[in-house]
């Protein structure tokens, strides 16, 4: 008689779970322990498929041909153990999705008149997935513009935009119900809508060579680019900063084709705690729209910030000179005052969790534990709440226009800076 090969009842075959059964670095699938005896009746319903010289029944006393059935044999078994071999093998685990920069500006302050080309590319994003830009002066600020906040992901899974300049930027890529802030004090974290973050900072970023100047025995670096201090936008111009014969430090703001430009030069290093002491000519004849700050601030955070300031914030009467601790629109947080005509002396002391500020008619230098010797006291005041630490913070010298419609700045100006001191 011949012999038929039919698919009546489900197989039991000894199959060992070799290494097709499992990926690396993953357990084994659950369906193939060891070498356990398994019933695949699912897989033998598909053996219909099989071509019918495998399956169908031969002719009653046709002669038996061995070969064709090894050959039938060999198929079939062949066939089966595809099946089980997909049955049991482990799904990829799907890509985590990542970013990266491929092209990084320059670090630089921000300027609202500059940007720059950003680009870099994603792996595993999904459609509809887009890329958010942040740069950081201060407070992040995403970027190119508040009111454009998204840069599409390209077919080769690239990216490309245009940011302002920033002490350190970040790329973050988003699901589509993603609504960025304009800004924001720390950059959020993985988790939720926000599937990836890259982020540049320090030496990552190429700096661009400073013009320098030397004042009181320190290296100042002069301001080239635009920025929006007190929120105003200012333009700033290098030949409105000047040391004369004496040593003083000269900062103008000018009238050019394009408008007013101001003047502003920063501290080469941090210099940390300490004593630091400015001795200023006569500021009384400023204009109400006219500011001159005298600050220690790090980029690096929103409020690492403290400041003399001397301005009337555009109204024409009133006191006309604060110190600060940032925020500012924290009332225990700003102390004004009137300085009077003449030359001051002007000190800051920051020590651990506390900063002391005082203005002064100065005859002689003070010391750090006693920087109101011989003096005769403006006003004074001891903060000791939200003082920062010290990091990568910078001093600042900055003379600029404040914004203010009802009093705009009539004239050009000038500041006489005649000597600063530092005590550690």
């Amino acid at each position: 008689m011949g012999r038929t090969i039919q698919a009546t009842e489900p197989a039991h075959l000894d199959m060992p779970c070799g290494p097709h059964r499992q990926l690396d670095g993953q357990p084994p699938n659950v369906s193939c322990p060891g070498r356990a005896r398994q019933s695949f009746p699912s897989s033998m319903k598909r053996l219909s498929r099989l071509p019918s010289a495998m399956t169908a029944p031969r002719p009653s006393g046709a002669a038996s041909n061995p070969a064709s059935i090894r050959a039938a044999t060999v198929a079939f078994t062949l066939a089966l153990l595809c099946l089980l071999m997909g049955a049991c093998r482990s799904p990829q685990p799907p890509v985590r999705p990542s970013i990266e920069f491929t092209r990084l500006p320059p670090a630089g302050e921000g300027s609202p008149n500059q940007l720059d080309t950003i680009e870099g590319r994603v792996t595993g994003a999904r459609p509809g997935q887009r890329v958010v830009l942040f740069a950081r002066a201060g407070w992040w600020w995403v970027q190119p513009l508040a009111q454009r906040p998204f840069t599409a992901i390209q077919p080769n899974s690239g990216w490309k935009s245009s940011t302002h300049p920033g002490s350190a930027y970040a790329a973050l890529l988003v699901d589509p119900g993603y609504r960025p802030p304009s800004t924001v004090d720390e950059l959020p974290e993985t988790g939720g809508l926000v599937r990836a973050i890259a982020k540049a900072e320090g030496p990552m970023l190429a700096r661009p060579d400073p013009k320098l100047l030397d004042f009181s025995g320190y290296q100042w670096a002069i301001r080239q680019t635009a920025g929006v201090p007190g929120g105003s936008p200012n333009l700033y111009d290098p030949a409105n900063v000047w040391v004369d014969g004496h040593g003083s430090l000269h900062l103008r703001i000018s009238k050019k084709a394009a408008g007013w430009t101001s003047a502003e030069v920063s501290l080469s290093r941090s210099l940390g705690y300490g004593s630091y002491r400015f001795v200023v000519r006569d500021i009384s004849h400023l204009e109400a729209a006219a500011v001159l700050a005298i600050s220690t601030w790090d980029d690096s955070g929103a409020y690492r910030e403290m400041d003399i300031e001397i301005s009337r914030w555009g109204e024409p009467a009133g006191k006309n000179a604060q110190f600060v601790v940032q925020p500012y629109y924290v009332p225990a947080n700003v102390v004004r005052f009137l300085a009077p005509p003449g030359p001051l002396a002007y000190s800051l002391t920051w020590e651990p969790r506390r900063v002391a500020f005082i203005a002064a008619r100065q005859s002689a230098p003070g010391t750090k534990t006693n920087p109101g010797a011989k003096t005769k006291i403006v006003a004074a005041h001891v903060f000791t709440s939200g003082i920062p630490s010290p990091g990568s913070e910078l001093l600042h010298l900055n003379l600029y226009v404040f914004d203010n419609k009802r009093s705009p700045l009539q004239h050009g100006v000038e500041v006489i800076v005649e000597k600063f001191q530092y005590l550690p």
